[in-house]
């Protein structure tokens, strides 16, 4: 049996955004590896989604910062296991994991002379339009590797434009991230919730999550959402502080997500006297179910790939409140699926929302709730084109055309043996 290698630094990526391809290279008759850093759980609290799925999981002492000491251990860690397993497809995620990963690959061909594929799907590359100049770092890097990389997939336009300059040895791929979960009422087709992956699909099904119950939340007021991992990058601080601006509107800011900006966010939100404002809803797995109970969506993120959140927001008919920042602008279209904010001011985004939720002066003014529901509905049209089904499909030829293209290489392999 084939053997193929999924790469990431943190565990919990794979059963969160990958399972659709794991599924593709079983069907294909991969069996699947997983090499990260077991102890270093993200999306959730520990590595029980990956039972039950076949996968054979692997430790890697993976690092954050490249100029960590411990990055040469995890190299070597990564360049054993390649060497003991001989894997048949190597695919790399996340940005240091990928650096270690093809270079450990590179290393095993020039010891061994055995070639095999090597893909890195870049969630969004370091580097991007604003990006403060630490992050042009990883620009050289990037383009080095690139000579080491046979697929390099890439989720968003202004990646995939800069990406097709690099010197790359294989190609370079544009793939709209891990693909969005159309429920079969807005497809009109049969029902495809046998689907393993993607975004609007919630991980397990519970007893519905009720906010309003929950948190005793009038049915009258307006529910604002961010879901997402609470770090400095997501940029929560800033809607705490628009809260602030906002306290005369009868509306709520839910924040679903752990993470290590949640103390310091707690706090401001005492400061500010913002108890009954803010709520801390912790990790919740009911997703879409939140999804459909909130009014508005928020991502106030400094950086994004192509975000999952929202285009959960998006396949919820909700509409969005975002930073105009690369991989929102390739979903959100301002004014018609909500608004995009220039810059990360909270004043700015306290306009916005205050735009969402109060009328128009004027004899062209549309009511609130007729605003959101026309967004809505516009981002549960163009998400459509972020489907997973679309997605399923090009990884399926990105697979099968790579497999293809080294099944030549494996039989000179295989005749080197006699």
């Amino acid at each position: 049996m084939k053997k193929a290698l999924l790469v990431t630094r943190v565990s919990g990526f794979v059963p969160q955004h990958e399972m659709n391809n794991v599924k593709i290279l079983q069907e294909m008759g991969y069996e699947v590896h997983y090499a990260t850093d077991l102890d270093t759980v993200v999306y959730g609290t520990d590595n029980s989604r990956l039972e039950g799925t076949g996968i054979i999981t692997h430790q890697i002492d993976f690092c954050r910062s490249p100029f960590s000491p411990g990055v040469r251990k995890s190299y070597q860690q990564l360049k054993e296991l390649m060497l003991k397993e001989k894997f048949d497809l190597i695919h790399c995620h996340m940005p240091m994991s990928a650096v270690v990963g093809r270079l450990a690959a590179q290393s095993v061909y020039r010891k061994t002379g055995r070639k095999v594929p090597v893909l890195y799907t870049a969630h969004g590359l370091h580097f991007y339009t604003g990006a403060p100049l630490s992050n042009w770092l990883y620009y050289p890097a990037e383009r080095f590797l690139a000579r080491y990389t046979d697929r390099l997939i890439l989720i968003n336009q202004e990646d995939y434009q800069r990406g097709k300059k690099f010197p790359i040895r294989g190609k370079v791929e544009y793939v709209p991230g891990i693909g969005a979960r159309i429920p079969a009422e807005m497809e009109g087709k049969a029902d495809n919730s046998d689907r393993q992956d993607g975004v609007g699909q919630d991980r397990e099904r519970t007893e519905p999550f009720m906010f309003r119950k929950q948190y005793h939340i009038p049915e009258s007021t307006g529910i604002l959402l961010s879901v997402g991992e609470l770090s400095a990058n997501k940029n929560n601080r800033l809607m705490v502080e628009a809260m602030a601006e906002l306290r005369d509107l009868d509306i709520v800011y839910v924040i679903c997500g752990l993470g290590q900006e949640e103390e310091y966010l707690r706090q401001r939100v005492q400061e500010l006297e913002l108890e009954e404002k803010v709520i801390f809803a912790g990790y919740v797995n009911q997703v879409s179910q939140c999804m459909e109970q909130a009014d508005c969506f928020i991502l106030p993120s400094f950086r994004e790939g192509l975000p999952a959140a929202v285009m959960e927001a998006m396949v919820a008919g909700l509409p969005v409140i975002a930073s105009r920042i690369r991989g929102v602008t390739d979903l959100i279209e301002h004014g018609k699926g909500g608004y995009l904010v220039q810059g990360f001011d909270a004043t700015d985004y306290a306009v916005k929302v205050r735009r969402m939720f109060t009328e128009k002066e004027g004899e062209t003014a549309v009511p609130r709730d007729k605003r959101r529901q026309q967004m809505g509905e516009w981002n549960q049209e163009r998400i459509k084109e972020f489907s997973l089904e679309v997605v399923e499909e090009q990884m399926r030829e990105i697979y099968a055309g790579v497999d293809g293209d080294f099944e030549v290489i494996r039989w000179k392999n295989k005749c080197r043996k006699y």
